[in-house]
């Protein structure tokens, strides 16, 4: 018997409806505010400053706009232990991006060397977010594949709602936190689906190995026992993978921050959303075959009643 017996079965409403809140949310955010793409999908500059001590934001905005360097985002930052700051702009081209930084430095009495330069085209922009869906497709079909193979395709297809649940409300997040989004989101996102189908398929094997086994006792009661066999084994794994990301997250470094934020993000929902949302779903589904419709109305109160 498993430490715990918790009625998650029975709080399903609960989680389905605090899913669709999630979900509203995170389309109303991505419809309104929309999300914040980086030059690695726009295209354009970004100019480190490692160590702006002694110079405000307004000081090093100024400068940079009497450099003619066009509309620029200037936000501070923090790496290695000292304050700094990011300068964004559209410029595309590495010359006149090195041009207006030259002058831009003379004007904040700093050398340029002092500057980290980036610059990124608008088609190279282009053929990242094209690699980014194409390896997303593939991995949607892929797990497609080997769980319907491995178990059954209706939880295939319970697995993939989840994964499409973690990745929409992440986003959602993303959305209204005003975080930019650049590559290592997307490799915080590819991540993602690996850790929330980890949980789910570890929940779906526990519940096709007691399936074999099933009498007595109803199809959704025989998940709810499943899933509380495997509640302290998810929770711990959550807990180790968050550790090392929250880390991560309170250490500020700026070019790690898209990927811990993304991916704290998404281990909270993905271990939500394999027990709250996968799980019950496929009860559900599986609930609707003849075979286990007889063994619900035989058992379903008496599994109710023994919670």
């Amino acid at each position: 018997m498993p430490k715990y017996h918790i009625d998650f079965m029975g709080l399903r409403k609960v989680f389905f409806t605090f899913s669709i809140v999630l979900i509203l949310i995170s389309i109303g955010s991505l419809a309104i505010r929309g999300l914040q793409f980086g030059i690695d999908f726009k295209g354009g500059t970004v100019i480190t400053i490692g160590n702006g001590q002694g110079k405000s934001i307004e000081e090093v905005r100024s400068a940079f706009e009497g450099a003619k360097f066009g509309n620029v985002a200037v936000q501070t930052s923090r790496s290695a232990n000292a304050s700094g700051y990011l300068v964004r702009s559209t410029t595309t081209d590495p010359d006149t991006a090195n041009n207006y930084a030259t002058a831009a430095a003379e004007k904040l009495g700093m050398n340029v060397k002092d500057f980290s330069i980036s610059t990124i085209g608008a088609g190279w922009g282009k053929k990242l977010t094209s690699s980014a869906l194409t390896a997303l497709a593939i991995s949607i079909i892929a797990i497609l594949i080997y769980i319907s193979i491995r178990f059954e395709y209706k939880m295939s297809l319970m697995a993939v709602a989840a994964l499409f649940h973690d990745v929409l409300i992440t986003l959602g997040i993303y959305s209204l936190l005003g975080a930019e989004v650049s590559t290592s989101t997307i490799a915080a996102l590819l991540t993602i689906l690996g850790y929330s189908l980890y949980d789910t398929v570890v929940i779906f094997g526990r519940i096709k190995e007691n399936t074999d086994n099933l009498q007595k006792m109803s199809f959704m009661g025989m998940a709810n026992l499943s899933i509380n066999e495997v509640f302290a084994r998810s929770i711990n794994t959550t807990v180790t993978s968050l550790l090392p990301v929250l880390v991560m997250l309170f250490m500020n470094v700026e070019v790690l921050n898209g990927f811990a934020i993304a991916l704290t993000i998404g281990l909270f929902i993905g271990a939500y959303s394999s027990i709250g949302v996968a799980a019950p779903l496929y009860a559900m589904w599986k609930e609707t075959e003849p075979k286990y419709v007889a063994l619900r109305k035989k058992y379903g109160k008496k599994d109710a009643a023994s919670v």
